[in-house]
């Protein structure tokens, strides 16, 4: 049976998540960034809270966590390595390691930079990966904690992932990263597309998540730091791809 997704807003940016297994009725809540829209979920599918898995320690991603252990006795899942920074953790994970829900498995993968610890989950059955501010749609997240090599590692091994792996990430920030996508690529075509996707998603009030890895993989500069044109553009031919990830990654900083 399969994992269904519901997927809705929270906070002002922030995007919330829950995943259900079918075959045993467990619903585990992606990050747990504020309590009132998940509980509002979880009453309008008629689901109940038995897990909730944690991607990183900033306060929009795990505000929750009290509120919703306290009501629904759920085994919060987490990053070993911000244990010391995130409240509430009862089993800690790290790169390689499987978190199962139900009948449901996921594959955590480490992915730092935006956080050190930061880590993903990924259903490699369903092809549903959990990004949080890994990665965006057309996308990273700000480099808070990291470096730049250790994070295109990181990025890379996502990209190396299915084609219809459908990602789910954090925010919706996928208008503004267009804008700055289309800045350092312009003469893009699968970029240029998506944009007016995007463009006519949002005008309609609707998300653009979540999106498809293979469309991201064409049209995401920081999914094509290896990729000569932009190597070009930032004046960095032969250089490590990790050189130029971290030009567009300051290009983005200061765009």
């Amino acid at each position: 049976m399969a994992l269904i997704v519901d997927v809705f807003p929270a906070r002002s940016d922030n995007y919330g998540y829950l995943a259900h297994d079918e075959a045993t009725g467990k619903t585990a809540a992606i990050d747990a960034p504020e309590t009132g829209p998940i509980r509002a979920a979880l009453e309008a599918r008629g689901w109940t809270l038995s897990d909730i898995l944690i991607t990183h320690h900033h306060q929009d991603h795990v505000e929750a966590i009290a509120d919703l252990k306290q009501a629904y006795g759920a085994r919060v899942v987490g990053p070993a390595a911000e244990a010391d920074k995130i409240s509430g953790l009862d089993e800690l994970v790290g790169d390689g390691d499987t978190v199962t829900l139900g009948e449901t498995s996921f594959q955590v993968i480490a992915t730092p930079g935006h956080t050190l610890g930061h880590i993903v989950y990924f259903d490699p059955h369903g092809r549903h990966l959990f990004s949080a501010d890994a990665l965006f749609s057309l996308g990273v997240g700000r480099m808070f904690e990291g470096t730049p090599g250790p994070m295109w590692e990181g990025i890379k091994r996502l990209r190396a992932l299915p084609d219809d792996t459908l990602v789910y990430c954090g925010h919706e920030y996928t208008q503004a990263n267009a804008r700055f996508a289309l800045s350092i690529d312009p003469d893009n075509r699968a970029l240029q597309q998506r944009a007016d996707v995007v463009n006519s998603l949002r005008s309609g009030g609707r998300p653009t998540i979540p999106f498809e890895l293979g469309e991201d993989k064409r049209a995401n500069p920081f999914l094509r730091a290896d990729a000569p044109e932009l190597a070009r553009y930032y004046g960095l031919e032969g250089a490590d791809p990790a050189e130029v990830f971290a030009a567009i990654r300051k290009g983005k900083d200061n765009f």
